[in-house]
């Protein structure tokens, strides 16, 4: 989900909503073949004992998810003959809101009445089942052999300040900014019998992102991450909805291999065959719509869960190379100003003084692969210190920014400190400004490096690097190769549509050997490669650079030729 949209509140489908004027929840509801599928991948099957097991639901809302596991529950409780007792405790189901709880419970009456259970039964039933309330602060009583759910995604800003309170007292993967549905994972994995599975469909951001890192230790740790099923751009809710969803199976068992699959067609026999396949006792075969990985766990770090050929190429240059920051190279962003219609402006249209405003760039500039200002400026309220410059000696500069004084003030920043309610929110560096760079966009399909030879400032969605080791237009080859693209790809979130964000964390996991360590002869051709712009012989400059074999090339090669991917040489 795009950050600038706001989702509802935590709902009855657990998922978020578009955004709503009217007070609205904005509900999603999960697709009975998607609810199937979750089903039969966590084995909660009708030719088991299931009234002998035990399911937790943690946020039901219209019953989506649950009233297809209340079907194979009573398939199963008939075909063995048992009374209705053990039916009472094989479900626990949680919802907050009120109105949704309400209604869902009348369907489920309504659905077992449906099937033969008389009213006294049928209630009873619905209340033994279904509790109202927070989950992640409702009490609930021993363990559970299946999990499943599409949990709520609410951003942590959006919860009031007292309860996220609570939630992080309780919770140790509340980590960052940290969305709502973590924490319903971590609770949901403590409530596990051995041997149990959760299988949850929720957005796929935190086997990536840095706020899912304590949540990826955790699963490292005591779990086992049997399935992974990307569904991003698959029609996964009845209701169109930008999101990112995944389809996780973690077991509370010893870590083992991972079977992933991308992109299902979201039709009944299609996802039957596909969880038939997912849970097969044999790793998938060639032609089969999935793959094995081996342990994709590694602590709090990035699940890569990409084919095994780049993992393993990505894990030998880890071990082989340093990091860029190692190797000598420094990676940044470029200004945020939190007023950009007051610090930004054509460049000769800012009335200060020449010293209080700065060439800028924006993502267009760079777009060619060289820089093409568009005479945009910016205002430096900063001296060569990173000091805020005092008003008083720069008059014009103070009248301009006196004028937008209004809107500067209500900004966090300037709340936060009332002194300095004229800075930008991030201090602007003088020597940034005066040194050659490389400017990468934070958006792009593929790996856009672009020399900037000093006297420009990058705006806020356009990432920096520097370095006084390496020679900046043979780390521009580097740095537009296939080799930094793959590392990018494998460990920074993908967007819809096969884009990437070429964000800092992503950039500095890429590896670089020592600027020592580069023969004479390959400076050249990389530098060379660079400024021809010339991305094909990049590639086979990189390629010798890191010493890859004819096999490792292959499989980047591959790689790099899958859809949204550039064809290599």
């Amino acid at each position: 989900m795009p950050r600038s949209q706001k989702p509802s509140p935590p709902d009855a489908a657990g998922a978020p909503g578009p955004p709503r004027g009217d007070g609205g929840r904005g509900a999603i509801f999960t697709r009975r073949e998607v609810a199937d599928f979750i089903l039969d991948l966590v084995g909660y099957s009708a030719d088991r004992p299931l009234y002998e097991k035990r399911l937790l639901e943690p946020s039901f809302g219209g019953g989506d998810i649950l009233l297809p596991a209340i079907g194979r529950l009573l398939a199963s409780w008939r075909a063995n003959g048992a009374g209705i007792g053990p039916l009472r405790g094989a479900i626990r189901a949680v919802e907050s809101h009120g109105p949704t709880f309400g209604a869902t419970r009348l369907a489920i009456v309504g659905f077992l009445r449906d099937r033969g259970l008389g009213a006294g039964d049928a209630e009873g039933l619905a209340d033994a089942w279904l509790a109202p309330g927070d989950f992640l602060l409702t009490p609930l009583e021993g363990e559970f052999d299946f999990a499943v759910g599409n949990p709520p995604y609410v951003r942590h800003e959006l919860i009031p300040n007292g309860l996220m309170a609570e939630y992080r007292r309780r919770y140790g993967t509340i980590h960052d900014r940290a969305d709502i549905y973590v924490p319903f994972i971590e609770r949901s994995l403590g409530l596990l019998s051995r041997g149990g599975s959760l299988g949850f469909i929720c957005p796929n951001r935190w086997v990536k992102n840095r706020y899912g890192a304590p949540l990826r230790s955790l699963v490292a740790k005591n779990f086992h991450l049997r399935v992974f099923v990307d569904m991003e751009d698959r029609p996964a809710f009845r209701s169109t909805v930008t999101a990112y969803p995944a389809i996780v199976v973690i077991d509370r068992a010893r870590p083992g291999p991972t079977r992933v699959a991308r992109g299902p067609q979201i039709s009944a026999p299609e996802l039957s065959a596909l969880a038939k396949t997912l849970n097969a006792g044999e790793p998938p075969g060639e032609g089969d719509p999935a793959r094995e990985l081996p342990v994709v766990g590694n602590g709090p770090e990035p699940w890569l869960l990409e084919p095994p050929g780049p993992t393993a190429l990505i894990r030998r240059l880890e071990r082989g190379f340093p990091t860029l920051g190692e190797a000598g190279c420094q990676v940044g962003v470029g200004v945020a100003t939190g007023a950009d219609k007051a610090f930004i402006g054509d460049f000769e249209d800012l009335d200060v003084e020449p010293s209080r405003k700065l060439r800028l760039l924006t993502t267009g500039d760079i777009a060619s692969g060289e820089v093409r200002w568009g005479g945009l400026g910016v205002i430096n309220p900063f001296d060569e210190t990173g000091r805020l410059v005092d008003l008083r000696d720069h008059p014009r500069l103070g009248r301009y920014l006196g004028e937008r004084r209004e809107t500067l003030a209500k900004r966090h920043c300037a709340k936060k400190n009332p002194a300095s309610w004229y800075r930008t929110i991030d201090r602007i560096d003088l020597g940034l400004y005066k040194s050659p760079k490389i400017l990468m966009p934070d958006i792009k399909a593929k790996a856009h490096a672009v020399f900037e030879a000093g006297g420009f400032y990058p705006n806020h969605n356009i990432y920096h690097v520097t370095s006084r080791a390496w020679d900046l237009r043979a780390l521009q080859a580097v740095l537009s190769s296939a080799v930094a693209g793959m590392f990018v790809s494998a460990y920074a979130v993908a967007m819809r549509g096969g884009f990437l964000r070429f964000q800092a964390q992503y950039l500095r996991r890429i590896r670089l050997p020592l600027w020592a360590d580069v023969p004479g002869r390959l400076r050249r051709e990389l530098a060379g490669a660079a400024m021809a712009r010339d991305l094909a012989a990049c590639d086979q400059a990189a390629f010798e650079l890191y010493g890859l074999s004819p096999g490792e090339r292959d499989e980047l090669r591959a790689h790099s030729a899958q859809p949204g991917s550039r064809p290599l040489p």
